[in-house]
Formats: C-alpha cells, structure tokens, sequence
C-alpha cells in the first residue's frame, strides 16, 4: 500500500468527500473520530458505508475508527468492514496487544462480509496515551496486518497535563521530539511504513515542504494531512527527484556488476550494504523492481 500522502475527511461530509477523492493523495481517512459529533456517529457510519460501495478509485480506502473503550469500536468495525475498505486506522493505542484485538475482530468481520482474508490492513496513531510510550518493545513482533504507523501529540498532551507541545520558534518539546523518534524505531522494527504527524497550519506551505524535508531525511516515508492544500506539497516532498533516482540506480547497477562485494567506491565515494538497502528503497517508492 502506497503512503505518501493520506487526508484526513469527516465521514459525515459528502461534499469534502468528493473534493477529496480528486486531488491525488495516496490515501482517504474517513474520520469516524474526532470530526464527527457524538450524535452524527452513527450517520457517519452508514454514509462510510454507502461512499464503500462507489466506483472504483486508484487511492486506498481508510477509515479511522474510535478507540478502544470509547463504547463505540465494535459498531464502527461492524458498519465499515465491507468489500471497497482497504484499512483501518486505530487511534489511541496502548501497544500491540490492542492492535492484536483489533486483528482478531477483522478476522471475523472480513469472513462476514465476503472480503478476503487479510485483505483489510492495520493504521495506528502509536503515541497518543502515556501506556502506548512505554510499550513500544511490542513492535519487535509484528502484526500480520499492520503496514504503518504515525504519531501524535495532542492527545498525548492532554494526558500528560502539557501546557503546550511546542517551543516558542515552533520547534516540538522534548516529550514530543521522543515520540516522534519512538514511533520511527518502532515502524522500524516492526518492518512498516512510518508516517509523520499531521502539520497544522495549512496555509504555511514553506514551512510543511521543510518539514516534511527533515521527515524524509529522519527515515518517514509519507504523511498525513488534514488539509486538500497540502497533498500537492507532500506527495513532491516525499518522491525521490530524477537525479535521486538516476543516483540510486548507479548504486544498484554497480553492486549487481560486483555481487561479492561489501563495499564499492562510486565517484570517490565509498558505499556499503546500507546504501544499497537506501538505493533500492527508493527505486521500489516509485515502483521499479529492483533484485533482492
């Protein structure tokens, strides 16, 4: 599944839905959480599962659930899961146990509706409760549906008691900058795609391309957006350019002219094992099959 870029749409709004399905993001999040009142939940259900049964799109279909002891998790699975769903984000998570619960209802509810088994893939926001910070060593066994992770300091903050998550020149404070680097590792370990946090000033173009600069260099390979204006900007951020690519082809090609080798000079540069894993990451962002 392809995550460069993933936006963020009530689930109770037709218009914002249409806007969004043409302006090119990888992913759709149908929001059954945080943008939807308590008394349009249950609308925002049936028109989820109305919108699933449309024409075919070439992005993937996501919808974020409410969380694990808000009473509501079980109703919003059983609405959702249905042929044309391609993921579910989990929010407020406390650690891979929770992840394993929520597998385990797919399984049955996949089974259901006639979806194939393992087709309906697993988001979480892995950061947003003080137990999920200390739980992160879970992630060294992964889930077999889980493909990505993302992070999150509101929620975060509000149990912790935080007056604020950001310093006077915008930068996160050192609770935040922990859990955006915990989340990294963790998506490392457990061998899927990591997501950077949402940018909230959505007029601020410079200053989301430099961010989203800083969160390709870190290692995180998409983001997720809560505005239409800032797909355009993240999808360029986080596409290797021509000359990234032209360069990690040249990386490729010479390792497969001297397979025995563990390290290669390339133009008065030395190269080892992790800048081809680097080089073939890239070509294989942009779909270009590369040899194991």
């Amino acid at each position: 599944m392809k995550l460069r870029s993933l936006l963020f749409v009530p689930a109770d709004s037709e218009r914002k839905f249409a806007k969004a399905s043409g302006i090119g993001a990888d992913a759709l999040i149908l929001d059954l959480e945080d943008s939807v009142a308590p008394p349009r939940k249950a609308l925002a259900r049936e028109m989820v599962k109305s919108l699933l049964s449309g024409p075919a799109r070439n992005w993937a279909f996501l919808v974020r659930i409410n969380p694990l002891g808000s009473g509501l998790t079980l109703a919003d699975l059983a609405a959702v899961i249905r042929p044309g769903l391609d993921g579910i984000l989990i929010p407020k998570i406390n650690g891979m146990q929770d992840i394993e619960l929520i597998s385990n209802y797919v399984d049955a509810l996949e089974i259901a509706a006639g979806v194939r088994p393992g087709h309906v893939k697993l988001l979480v926001v892995a950061t947003e409760t003080p137990a999920a910070m200390v739980g992160f060593a879970g992630y060294a066994n992964p889930s077999r549906r889980l493909v990505a992770m993302t992070w999150g300091a509101e929620d975060l903050g509000a149990a912790l008691g935080a007056l604020s998550n950001k310093e006077p020149n915008g930068d996160w404070t050192f609770p935040y900058q922990v859990a955006r680097a915990q989340c990294l590792f963790a998506a490392g370990a457990a061998g899927v795609q990591a997501l950077d946090t949402v940018y909230v000033d959505f007029s601020d173009r410079e200053g989301l391309a430099e961010s989203c600069r800083i969160a390709r260099r870190d290692g995180f390979v998409g983001r997720v957006a809560i505005h239409p204006d800032q797909i355009a900007t993240i999808n360029e951020c986080f596409t290797p350019s021509e000359a990234d690519l032209a360069h990690a082809r040249r990386v490729v090609a010479a390792f497969a002219a001297q397979p025995n080798a563990g390290t290669l000079g390339i133009d008065g540069k030395m190269y080892d094992m992790p800048h081809l894993i680097a080089a073939k990451r890239a070509l294989a962002s942009v779909g270009e099959d590369v040899a194991s």
